[in-house]
């Protein structure tokens, strides 16, 4: 873990992974709802393991700090309750910490859930991203007509009862340079430890992602 500091002083924690031999540039990794729990973790440290340098932002720390939860109802819960105490105005700060500490080179960003719709807009109102990745936003719908600054994708769920088709219309015709992506999925599809984990789409979706970093970043 390391201390980040927001542009309006807000000081936080992120996990932080780097490659075994020189970065091919960095990736901001964007939480849940859940916070930066073990899954969280284990994402970083797989796109450190593909090369790149990667920071975490604990976005909850505004909350208080450490918040990990689970995947049982009260969890979820609770980490809709604390994500109603944050505006994306703050969760973009932290995020633009994180890409500050990973320094000047190409730096992506990828997010699920609720740090898919972060994601989002930090590729739309963050300058200096070089490529974004977007998991199931909750949400995103509202941020259709927003336009990414670098190229971008979005990966959803074709059986994620939070985010409607229309939502994914929406977002793909609004924004037809952008990459959008179905699979037959729930939401949370990407994570292991959730009952709506699909290991095809998982693996079909990091694959795409990886190439699309590769591309765009290195």
């Amino acid at each position: 873990m390391r201390e980040l500091t927001a542009a309006d002083g807000h000081r936080l924690q992120a996990y932080e992974a780097a490659p075994a031999g020189a970065a091919r540039g960095g990736v901001v990794v964007v939480q849940e709802i859940f916070g930066v729990n073990d899954h969280i973790r284990r994402v970083a440290d797989g796109y450190a393991a593909d090369g790149y340098h990667v920071i975490a932002p604990a976005l909850f720390d505004r909350v208080r700090p450490g918040i990990e939860l689970g995947y049982a109802d009260a969890d979820i819960a609770e980490g809709r309750k604390i994500r109603g105490q944050l505006s994306f105005e703050q969760a973009l700060a932290d995020v633009e910490a994180a890409r500050k500490a990973l320094g000047d080179g190409k730096t992506g960003i990828v997010g699920y859930c609720w740090g898919g719709t972060v994601t989002w807009l930090a590729a739309a109102r963050i300058a200096g991203f070089a490529a974004a990745a977007s998991y199931y936003g909750g949400g995103i719908g509202q941020f259709a007509a927003e336009h990414p600054r670098c190229p971008t994708q979005c990966h959803f769920g074709e059986k994620d009862h939070a985010i409607p088709h229309t939502e994914v219309a929406a977002v793909r015709d609004a924004n037809p340079g952008v990459e959008v992506y179905t699979y037959p999925a729930g939401h949370g599809f990407n994570c292991d430890a959730r009952a709506s984990f699909d290991a095809a789409a998982a693996k079909l979706a990091r694959e795409r992602t990886l190439a699309f970093f590769r591309k765009h970043i290195g």
